[in-house]
């Protein structure tokens, strides 16, 4: 079984302990995750430090010329990533599956370097003149999750570079092989030291977060986790951008054509299986088209194949971890004593592998777990309302904030609700696509900050206020 290797000032740097990976299909070990001693992440942070110098004062276009090649290098391997990728996570290889992941990380990649922040001229006049100048940080430190492992570390890890940071990068410890061997070849094309990864067991993000040569931490993940990151990096005032859960909440008005948008309900629901923080992950239908609603969607669910993501014939793959298993497990059946009707799913088999199938349960309200909590998996409440007013109470009474949408023909009704809700991100008539000229980050426990274009790139700088 291949081990890996930290990748430390553009060389691979071998450990002496492993752990290893497996498939969530079917338990199979995939590789060997290198576990990185804080000795190694000592070097991964001086490494960065010292190429720091030099990366920021490249020049402009340099800069913006190297992150091009970085997207031409991942378009290069793109296959191969993609078929790691899919057994390290489990996602299909095809649909919205590996293959689209590694296509939105080239995506994303090219729009980013494709971003500048020239100065800024607040004042010009005989009395002085001021401008704003956006300088980079230092060393980053990223820690991305395991739901997109791929495309999130580009959201970290491009930006950064692209407005003169250096980078070390600690991917989830279920999926980081696809990491390593992308960071592995972006170092085909940057300077030592620009970008770095290292892995590990449990401890090494906090030890990332708190250490003292880094200067920024932005991380994609739980909001328990995120808080355990805000406390570790509060030791030096760090720079924070914090993309934490979501429970998501979309709203069907009256009036709606549940055929015309079972699809992209569906879809908003459980792309990546559910695991998506802004997936659609509660779902309020008004009581005149609530049950046609339900049946529209478990029309189009019923199918949808399930199965082993290295078969090209699989729409879905399995929960990427066990862990995540047992909880969606353990809120549909909390959902069912009190009182829920499952429509379809439900039913679990006993492996091999994490799979859960679609599952949709009716007769569910607030206080129910299902709806509560974020159950990142293939389950979705629907949840029958009578007035606008107390479904938008419904929709706001979370402590996240992350995303949400609102299904109508009647736009100007659907801008209108969309507006009253508590969330970073709104979607009308869709859920979940997100894009990278769109700003995206949510508010209350849903994080800190915002990704994705010229706001997403100020992110990963100071500001200079020059006075003349």
């Amino acid at each position: 079984m291949k081990p890996y290797a930290l990748i430390i000032n553009g060389r691979r740097v071998e450990t002496e302990h492993h752990l290893e990976v497996r498939n969530p299909a079917d338990g199979s070990v995939v590789g060997l995750m290198p576990v990185a001693t804080e000795a190694a992440l000592n070097a991964a942070v001086a490494a960065a430090s010292a190429a720091f110098s030099d990366w920021a004062a490249m020049p402009d276009a340099e800069r913006q010329a190297l992150c091009n090649k970085v997207a031409d290098i991942i378009e290069a391997h793109s296959e191969e990533l993609a078929q790691l990728l899919t057994l390290e996570q489990g996602k299909p290889l095809g649909g919205l599956g590996s293959r689209f992941e590694l296509g939105g990380a080239v995506a994303w990649t090219r729009a980013t370097a494709g971003l500048s922040l020239p100065v800024e001229v607040l004042q010009d006049t005989p009395e002085g003149r001021v401008e704003l100048h956006r300088k980079p940080i230092g060393v980053v430190g990223s820690i991305t999750p395991w739901n997109w492992p791929v495309m999130i570390a580009c959201w970290h890890l491009i930006p950064a570079l692209r407005a003169g940071n250096t980078v070390v990068n600690k991917p989830s410890s279920l999926t980081p092989l696809s990491t390593i061997r992308m960071v592995e070849l972006m170092n085909q094309v940057l300077p030592p030291g620009v970008m770095n990864v290292v892995t590990g067991a449990g401890g090494l993000g906090g030890s990332l977060a708190a250490h003292p040569g880094v200067s920024k931490v932005v991380f994609t993940g739980s909001t328990p986790v995120g808080k355990k990151v805000m406390e570790a990096a509060a030791g030096t005032l760090k720079r924070l951008t914090l993309e934490l859960g979501g429970n998501d909440a979309g709203i069907v008005l009256p009036g709606t054509d549940p055929a015309a948008i079972a699809e992209g309900l569906f879809w908003g629901a459980f792309i990546n299986n559910g695991q998506t923080c802004a997936a659609l992950k509660r779902l309020y239908v008004h009581e005149s088209v609530h049950d046609a609603v339900c049946d529209a969607l478990v029309a189009y669910a019923s199918n949808i194949p399930v199965g082993d993501g290295r078969l090209e014939t699989s729409v879905l793959g399995p929960v990427q971890n066990e862990n995540q298993l047992n909880l969606v497990r353990e809120l549909v059946e909390d959902a069912k004593a009190n009182g829920g009707k499952v429509l379809l799913g439900g039913n679990p088999g006993n492996g091999p592998g994490y799979f859960y199938p679609i599952t949709l349960v009716s007769n569910v309200d607030n206080g129910v777990r299902l709806v509560d909590e974020e159950q990142f998996g293939p389950a979705l409440p629907i949840i029958k309302y009578s007035s606008v007013d107390e479904v938008i109470a419904r929709a706001n009474a979370s402590p996240f904030g992350l995303g949400g949408s609102v299904w109508s023909s009647d736009i100007e009704a659907a801008k209108a609700v969309a507006k009253r809700l508590e969330c970073g991100s709104v979607w009308i008539n869709k859920h979940g696509a997100i894009q990278p000229n769109a700003p995206f980050g949510g508010v209350k426990q849903s994080g800190i900050g915002v990704e994705f274009g010229v706001d997403g790139l100020k992110e990963f700088t100071t500001i200079q206020t020059l006075l003349v």
